[in-house]
Formats: C-alpha cells, structure tokens, sequence
C-alpha cells in the first residue's frame, strides 16, 4: 500500500493537467499514488488522464459524472490506499519536497494534518505573493490550545491529511456547492489531535485571469452563509459553539461579510447580497464590531471593513481601479 494518496479532480484542464500531474510523480518522496477523478469533463482532460496514467503505474483514473470539486474529492477519499491523503487543484504545481517535507513534520509533532505555506503565480508562473498562515510552525498544535487554528485559510488543497479523519468521522465534501472547503475543513480541526504549520512554500496557486465574478453565477455568493450555517450548526450539535465563539465569530466576518461582499460589490454595487450579508453577521453576531480578532485584517482590510459599514461602495471599487 502506498503511504500517500494523491487525489487531483480534474475538469477541463486539458491546458494544465501535465504540469499538475509532472510535479506530484517527480516529488523527492515517491511512496504514493496518485488518484485523476476526472469529474465529467467535457474537453480532453479525460482522454489525456489515460494517456498520463500509461506513463507511471502509480496512477489510477476514475471517470464519473460531473459532482463537483467537493464530489471529486470524496470519490478520492474512498478510493485512497494511504495512510495520508493529500488534495491538489488541477491547474496548481507542486514544489518537490512538499510531500517528504510534510511527512517529516508530521512525524515529529505527532500531527494529524499538516499546513505548508503556498505562493499565488500567474499565468506565467511570475509569483504574485507567499502566503503564510498566522501560526507557530514546527511545532503540534491542538485546537483546544490554539483555537487561532480556526483562522487559518480554509484550503483543502496542498495540506497533508491522515486519511482516518475522513473515513473515522465520515466528513466528507458537500458535492456540487461552492464554499465547500469551508464547510469541511473547519470541522476536521477538533478531529485532529495536532496540526503543523511548516514553512515551506509547497503549493503554486495559479490565479488564471479573467473578469472578477462572471455575472451568471453571481447569485451563487450566497452560499457563503448557507456553508457558515452549516459550520455554526456542527459546532452547535457537538457543544463547542461557545467554546469558539470568537473565532468563528471572526470567521463569518471575514468571509460571510468582507470577502464576500467585496467581492460582489466589485461586480455589482447594487446587488441586494450586499445587504444580505450584513444582515445575516447582525443578526448571527451582533458584537461583531468588538470582535477581538479585528486587528488581524491589517491595514487595508480595516479600511475596507470601515468602508462596508458606512456603504461607501463607490470607495471601494474606486480603490481597486487605482490598485489595478
């Protein structure tokens, strides 16, 4: 059996899949196999997942209809052999010690999951910033102790995960819903007995261009409080609500109201979602504004966060053509 499974959806990536696919087969660690779901992909992502498979036998294609990112990882959980698990996007690289430096860590903190800083590239592979969470690295860190663990990037990608928080616990991906790391990964933090922040860079995001929000799918930003919802219910279920209030207070204001609504403002300052957010972070927490967290937005953030309250709309697009 292999130690690691490497579990990649795939969906219309004809143009990145064997740069993906090159930087997981040439990792200094080579003990793992590597799961191609090819999520009903309409271009030739399919045929060219078989073709790469006849170039290493350490990997395993799974065709299935289209179920989305959370759906194609859930498919890679129950067909994984190994002991950890590991997720990457199919238009991201990895950097060749991730895995051997992943598992180094984890075995010397005793660690359950495993977090690697990343860097963010564009098309060209110019990296664009390295993005490092806000925690002691090296070192095991249990959520009961560290409950700033609830503040990191919610990614599912490029994080080392010991396959038994899924298959013991039964979490699994929502199919088809966006914010599902989200809903998922903020729930595997009390599972796990310790988490290690490592610094090595180990992910290349790659941020592909194009316009901010595709106005089709802009009604979809709702989900953001459909998926907090959810995580303030599994919280409220198992009795840890209060527990971590202040961070998953932080968390809904961050992504349930700034993130969110920058992000729609920017493709429609009259979106009724605008209010929608606020109302729903007055209503779930109405202390937000002494959310002892606050000071974690930084400079730019807090601007932004004051320029929301104040429904200065036409600010905050303002600041972004000037940005851009």
């Amino acid at each position: 059996m292999p130690c690691v499974s490497v579990v990649v959806p795939v969906y219309n990536v004809e143009d990145y899949l064997e740069k993906c696919l090159r930087s997981i087969l040439t990792q200094t660690y080579s003990d793992l196999e590597v799961l191609l779901i090819d999520d009903g992909s309409t271009d030739r992502s399919g045929g060219l997942c078989e073709e790469l498979a006849q170039t290493d036998p350490r990997v395993r294609v799974i065709h299935q209809e289209n179920q989305g990112l959370g759906g194609a990882r859930n498919t890679g959980i129950e067909a994984a052999q190994g002991e950890w698990i590991l997720f990457v996007d199919s238009d991201d690289w990895l950097e060749a010690d991730l895995i051997a430096d992943s598992l180094e860590a984890a075995e010397r903190a005793g660690a359950d999951m495993v977090v690697p800083a990343f860097r963010t590239v564009d098309e060209t592979g110019r990296e664009l910033a390295v993005m490092r969470e806000d925690l002691p690295e090296n070192t095991g860190l249990a959520l009961a102790r560290h409950p700033q663990l609830l503040l990191m990037s919610p990614c599912a990608w490029g994080r080392l995960y010991r396959t038994r928080l899924f298959r013991d616990s039964g979490l699994r991906y929502p199919p088809r819903a966006w914010y599902e790391d989200l809903r998922t990964t903020f729930k595997l933090l009390p599972l796990a007995e310790r988490v290690v922040a490592i610094p090595t860079v180990g992910v290349n995001y790659l941020q592909r261009a194009g316009s901010i929000m595709n106005s089709r799918n802009l009604a979809r930003n709702v989900e953001i409080l459909e998926a907090l919802e959810d995580l303030l219910d599994w919280y409220q279920k198992r009795g840890l609500l209060d527990q971590y209030r202040p961070e998953l207070e932080y968390l809904a204001l961050f992504h349930g109201y700034l993130t969110a609504s920058v992000r729609v403002l920017r493709a429609d300052p009259k979106s009724p979602l605008l209010e929608e957010f606020a109302g729903w972070l007055r209503q779930r927490f109405p202390d937000y504004r002494s959310s002892k967290y606050l000071p974690r937005l930084g400079r730019k953030r807090r601007l932004l966060f004051r320029l929301l309250e104040h429904r200065q709309y036409r600010a905050i697009r303002l600041l972004f053509r000037l940005k851009g």
